[in-house]
């Protein structure tokens, strides 16, 4: 129990900025845990993202740099391969992920490089205000899309998880929630499978979040966790996507 209710050495004592509700904090705690269970706290290093987490390196207790919008993926394969035995991985949002940086998310996983990405779904752009992000539900309302986003207008929601299980360099993906304690349990088990197949060598590993935003949907933190598991769920169905690990 002691184990379970104290603050990861991987996660320093700092406030938070996210907002209320938000899935943000949880899955830092998720990430901090499976490095002190794996013991590689002093060789990880993080690259954080131009989005929500923009402020990792004032959590996260190892180092951490940041990369320009959307190029995560193209700093975290210059960090591991001029150093091999650090363990890099890249915290990112639908925006900077699966938009602006759309290019360097697929080239990286199609040369399978031996990084750790984890993802965070949220179905907008969460920190400059709710517009529509590549991720948004059809029909769902956004600051872009005030009468719900329409794929004859914006196209339909990419599934991430879908196109990088398609590329022979990905080795493992897979998509989690913390929508609720169940959810939580199973998301931080995957994240440490992602982390262990890094220190093993096995490639890229693939993590996608299915998280809350209640502030800019406009919902109470429960009303927002319900949303996620009756709506999201739905175009972004959990489970072992892909698994070449074993």
């Amino acid at each position: 129990m002691e184990k379970i209710l104290s603050r990861p050495k991987a996660l320093k004592d700092f406030p938070l900025s996210y907002c209320p509700g938000c899935g943000h904090g949880i899955v830092h705690r998720l990430v901090a845990q499976a490095i002190d269970d794996l013991g590689i706290r002093e060789r990880t290093i993080a690259v954080a993202p131009v989005g929500c987490a923009v402020f990792a390196y004032n959590y996260f207790n190892f180092d951490t740099t940041e990369a320009p919008h959307g190029r995560p993926p193209a700093v975290a394969t210059g960090i591991k391969r001029t150093n091999p035995d650090k363990i890099v991985f890249t915290y990112q949002g639908d925006g900077d992920l699966a938009a602006i940086g759309t290019a360097e998310t697929i080239h990286c996983a199609n040369r399978g490089e031996n990084i750790t990405v984890i993802f965070i779904n949220n179905a907008n752009y969460g920190m400059t205000g709710g517009q529509m992000a590549p991720t948004t539900l059809l029909g769902q309302v956004t600051e872009t899309t005030p009468f719900g986003r329409d794929p004859q207008r914006e196209g339909y929601p990419i599934n991430v998880c879908e196109l990088l299980a398609g590329l022979k360099g990905t080795k493992y993906i897979e998509r989690v929630s913390v929508c609720d304690a169940p959810h939580v349990i199973q998301a931080g088990k995957a994240i440490k499978k992602a982390f262990q197949n890094q220190v093993e060598g096995k490639g890229y590993s693939f993590i996608e979040v299915v998280s809350h935003c209640p502030v800019d949907w406009g919902k109470t933190p429960l009303e927002a966790t319900k949303w996620v598991k009756e709506e999201m769920f739905k175009t972004f169905p959990l489970g072992v996507i892909k698994d070449e690990t074993k």
